[in-house]
């Protein structure tokens, strides 16, 4: 028994021999079930989890706080990564990350997960902002986490592939669609623009409303028929950037593996020769407190402005850096931050996206053959057009890539997944680039020509 499930996953400390000699080894076994882990989650008290849940669940009511869900979500996304990293194969194309996003979507559509269940984490997703609490520790962690001499260069060339590969990914798909008998009016405006539009509040919403008081009908069905393209075309840029992770292995020449361009690298080990930057636990708290604060700064812009928060946040982020008006140990303490986020809670938030934000029918209802091809044409030419323009501007093809996938996710949430599913969370500044500048700039054109060509 202890064999089968020592193969879960192991502790994140080294693992202990025994000692028959040792006479200390009869209390060491009394702990070794707790080093036997789910994800980051010991077995014992996985087990635990679950029956405290459910007695939760039979008393008609579960709790929608932050130190229930913490439970709840790392238990569910841990098990669903797991899961995922046992299928042979698809592991190596984000089967964790899919898994932890699209299992728990089914779920709730099966009524599997109970409903008090559901609401709780619904509740805490939709009221906690946990989703920008974890964007904001990856964008400015990352970003002070860079090397200052190619971050500039690494803003301003991304918008190579990323202009081309959407001007691109827009013809091919308009292109065969009209193939396939599909009406081009339909096709440009409900399903390829909606892909590249930046998710479901920045983008289709606006598009919603905009087709809306331009062209007629009722906001809430033109919403209905845009969000299914929204949902495949982010599944379709997450199994797509799952497999160029895989790729990156095979060619590890076309490859940053999450570093952007040749010669960047993490400020922690560039501060003094063979000195890295360790920093203290304080540290890292002054770092979460400096990375709300750019959030929140952020959201009060777009209060004002309607500027999108998370690109201020950016902004922000990238004038400290380029400023230094933060010390070494400071940026060593958020790059820290952005590392624990990225490997404590990536699949616990995935989790919560899953039974929160994808509604599994909306999912489905996009999948007849004619709305299929374009989503996946669309996608494909907006990624490919990426892995190729990157060679022009000294960036790795396979991250250029993935940051243009970004461009077709559902949002933050899909940033969120495609960056997961690929490896690369450290990506997170230029896909936040792709998804909230790319997707104003799609809605902003696409309300323009619709209002010309009218409904």
């Amino acid at each position: 028994m202890s064999e089968t499930i020592s193969t879960i996953s192991p502790g994140p400390g080294p693992a202990v021999a025994a000692d028959p000699a040792d006479p200390a080894e009869p209390a060491r076994a009394s702990w070794r079930p707790m080093e036997w882990t789910i994800g980051i989650v010991p077995v014992p008290l996985f087990v635990l989890i679950l029956a405290i849940i459910a007695l939760f669940v039979r008393k008609g009511e579960v709790p929608a706080d932050l130190t229930t869900n913490i439970l709840i979500l790392a238990a569910g996304g841990f098990a669903c990564a797991q899961v995922g990293k046992w299928i042979p194969g698809l592991r190596r194309v984000g089967a964790p990350a899919i898994l932890a996003t699209f299992v728990p979507s089914y779920l709730v559509y099966a009524h599997i997960i109970p409903t008090p269940l559901k609401q709780s984490i619904s509740d805490f997703t939709e009221q906690s902002n946990f989703l920008y609490l974890f964007i904001g520790s990856i964008i400015v962690g990352s970003i002070l986490g860079m090397d200052r001499r190619m971050l500039i260069g690494g803003f301003l060339k991304i918008f190579v592939p990323l202009l081309s590969g959407s001007a691109l990914a827009a013809l091919v798909g308009l292109g065969v669609a009209t193939l396939l008998g599909l009406e081009w009016h339909h096709a440009l405006f409900k399903i390829i623009v909606p892909i590249m539009g930046g998710g479901v509040g920045e983008g289709a919403i606006p598009l919603s409303i905009g087709y809306a008081a331009l062209g007629g009908g009722a906001q809430g069905d033109l919403l209905a028929e845009i969000l299914p393209a929204v949902m495949f075309g982010s599944l379709t840029a997450v199994l797509a950037s799952g497999g160029l992770n895989m790729v990156g292995k095979r060619r590890p020449d076309w490859t940053g593996e999450g570093v952007l361009q040749p010669g960047e690298h993490d400020v922690p080990l560039d501060q003094e020769p063979h000195t890295p930057v360790i920093p203290d636990l304080a540290t890292v708290g002054s770092a979460v407190i400096l990375a709300m604060t750019l959030y929140t700064a952020g959201a009060l812009v777009q209060k004002y402005t309607s500027f999108p928060g998370p690109i201020t946040m950016l902004l922000l982020a990238v004038a400290i850096k380029l400023g230094r008006f933060v010390s070494p140990r400071l940026e060593g303490g958020a790059y820290a931050n952005y590392r624990f986020f990225a490997v404590n809670v990536t699949y616990p938030l995935l989790f919560a996206i899953g039974v929160a934000k994808t509604p599994w029918e909306k999912l489905m209802s996009a999948f007849n053959a004619p709305t299929i091809i374009t989503v996946v044409s669309t996608v494909l030419t907006l990624m490919a057009t990426g892995f190729v323009v990157a060679r022009w501007v000294r960036l790795y093809p396979i991250e250029a890539a993935i940051v243009n996938a970004c461009h077709s996710g559902q949002g933050g949430t899909g940033d969120v997944a495609i960056l997961g599913a690929a490896n690369r969370m450290q990506l997170m500044p230029f896909a936040q680039v792709a998804t909230r500048i790319g997707g104003a700039i799609t809605v902003t054109l696409a309300l323009a020509a619709f209002a010309r060509f009218g409904g």
